[in-house]
């Protein structure tokens, strides 16, 4: 794999490299300002480095892509909401973890959806160990440790990804619902449910977390060795 395209936590520093004025941390906060600000369309080295008030060149001295930016910024806003310090009860250490992680992820929509690469940063890693402790304190087994992680992840992800996203105003919910009671016999369910106008994504957020975590309850210890 050429050097450039891994993940800069994975990757050898150059040897002969200056020591650049610029740290990590500074380039990190600048970028997850940018990103707030902006589309992330807008993202460029060159509005980064205008914003830290150096050339690109001396950018690219501490990163040497735009992906190497993507994933300090993203691994920032794990570790922005660290992990609260593990209780007794699995279940309720897991719902504060994700529920703090959703709001972080709606406090920087962006960091939802612009993930690219697997994730090897601190913050993540941090986030990702105290979830797996977590359930192996449940009793789930090692390959079902794995298997409801990403379970839970893509659900906390998922809401906070749909809830950052869609952009429909109240008029055009009513329109769609009307749509919908004018084809009920197409969608009834749909129809009675009053799908398109359900914008409630806390509540979603926390009965579908609690369905999830009801599921992995009863499986909790189930062909534990």
């Amino acid at each position: 794999m050429a050097e450039r395209s891994r993940s800069l936590w994975l990757r050898t520093t150059s040897p002969g490299r200056p020591d650049p004025p610029l740290t990590l941390e500074r380039i990190t906060a600048a970028a997850v300002e940018l990103l707030d600000e902006n589309d992330v369309g807008q993202l460029t080295m060159r509005r980064l480095a205008d914003r830290l008030g150096v050339g690109t060149t001396t950018l690219y001295w501490h990163v040497d892509t735009k992906e190497d930016v993507i994933d300090l910024a993203v691994d920032a806003v794990f570790a922005a909401t660290p992990p609260p310090p593990p209780g007794d009860d699995w279940r309720a250490d897991v719902t504060t973890l994700l529920t703090e992680r959703r709001a972080a992820l709606l406090r920087h929509p962006w960091s939802a959806v612009m993930r690219r690469r697997p994730a090897v940063g601190p913050g993540f890693l941090a986030w990702m160990e105290f979830l797996q402790a977590a359930l192996t304190r449940a009793g789930f087994a090692s390959r079902d440790v794995t298997a409801a992680s990403w379970v839970l992840y893509s659900h906390v992800q998922g809401s906070a990804a749909s809830q950052a996203t869609l952009r429909w105003s109240a008029e055009e919910r009513r329109e769609g619902q009307r749509m919908l009671e004018r084809h009920s016999s197409r969608y009834p369910t749909l129809a009675a449910q009053r799908h398109l106008l359900d914008d409630d994504w806390d509540t979603n957020f926390t009965l579908g977390l609690a369905y999830v975590l009801d599921g992995l309850t009863a499986r909790a210890g189930v062909g534990a060795t």
